[in-house]
Parts: structure tokens; C-alpha cells; sequence
């Protein structure tokens, strides 16, 4: 996800039974109104995404602190809206704020963003489809995926393989010479 989209996520978005999340919204900074909420960029940016057991476990135990503390605050429960990232209050974060603690945590090695391009490369070295990839990253198509990942796509598969599967085709449809007592 994008971290307009992570910042944005509500818990209402979670399904912990089907390990999924429903990405409808995005914050973003306005001149006039601060920060609000809108819909992705584009309508491919809505999107159901599937999550890996450790991360439902992880979100769970979030979701228990977070509780805990509005308790401790004695805040009780939240709105049905609530945020799954957010200040103590309920609040929403400020994306530069998150992506300046990430910074500090991590000492500069990797940007915020290189998480999305880390989870997209996983998924092309692991050999998943990319109109798959390009629906889980929210892309328009799967035209703008390859385009930005070409170069893990090919790295995935020499033309060697492209040969590989040619031949395979050709020896299946071979037919037998004759005399060759086939």
C-alpha cells in the first residue's frame, strides 16, 4: 500500500476471518482544509488485498494495544470509522511525520516507499502474474507494473527459458519422420 492509503485505513477495512484489506481511501494535504480523505487516485487504487498470517497477527496485537490504550485514557470505544494508524486520540497522522520517524528508525538506509517497491519485487522474483502484481500494487494496468519493474522481469527470466519453452512446444508437436519406426 501507499502511505497515503496505510494512513487512511480503517479498521472497518480489516477482515481479520479473510485475511483482507479494503483499500477505498487516501489522505492527502490540502492548501485549505489541511488533511481529508478521498478516494484513490484511480479506480483500480480500490482494491481487496490479501494478507500473510503474520500480518493478521501483527494488525490483531495493534489492534489490542491501541484498545488498551484508549482505556488507560479512558476514552472507551472507538467510532466504527476508526483509524488503524493514528495519534493516541484517534487522530490522523501526518504523512511527512510518519515518513521522518521511519527515516530515524531504519537511519536513513531505505525510504518509506522502498517498502511497496520490496513487497512488488518479492512477488516478481516468487513468479506471480503481473496483472496480479499490478491489481495488489492498485496500478491502472499491468502495462504501468511491468514498465516500472522491467528490470526484475527480466531478470526473473532469461531468454534461455523463452527457447526452453518453444522447444518444449515444437518436441510435443514433433511429428515422427518417416522409417524413424515411431
Amino acid at each position: 500500500m501507499r502511505r497515503g492509503e496505510l494512513l487512511a485505513l480503517r479498521w472497518q477495512d480489516v477482515n481479520f476471518a479473510g485475511a483482507t484489506v479494503r483499500v477505498e481511501r487516501t489522505v492527502e494535504k490540502t492548501v485549505k482544509l489541511g488533511y481529508r480523505f478521498k478516494s484513490p487516485k484511480t479506480k483500480h487504487g480500490r482494491r481487496i488485498i490479501s494478507l500473510p498470517p503474520t500480518a493478521v497477527v501483527d494488525l490483531r496485537e495493534h489492534r489490542k494495544q491501541q484498545l488498551e490504550l484508549r482505556m488507560a485514557l479512558g476514552m472507551g470505544k472507538p467510532d466504527p470509522d476508526a483509524l488503524v494508524f493514528c495519534r493516541h486520540d484517534g487522530g490522523n497522522l501526518v504523512p511527512s511525520s510518519v515518513t521522518r520517524s521511519w527515516h530515524q528508525a531504519v537511519k536513513g538506509r531505505w525510504k518509506f516507499h522502498a517498502l511497496r517497491h520490496t513487497h512488488a519485487s518479492a512477488l516478481i522474483a516468487d513468479g506471480l502474474d503481473p496483472v496480479l502484481i499490478a491489481s495488489r500494487l492498485g496500478h491502472s494496468s499491468p502495462m504501468v507494473t511491468m514498465q516500472v519493474y522491467a528490470h526484475l522481469f527480466r531478470k526473473r527470466k532469461i531468454d534461455t527459458t523463452a527457447a526452453d519453452a518453444i522447444e518444449k512446444l515444437l518436441g510435443a508437436n514433433r511429428v515422427p519422420k518417416p522409417g524413424s519406426g515411431h
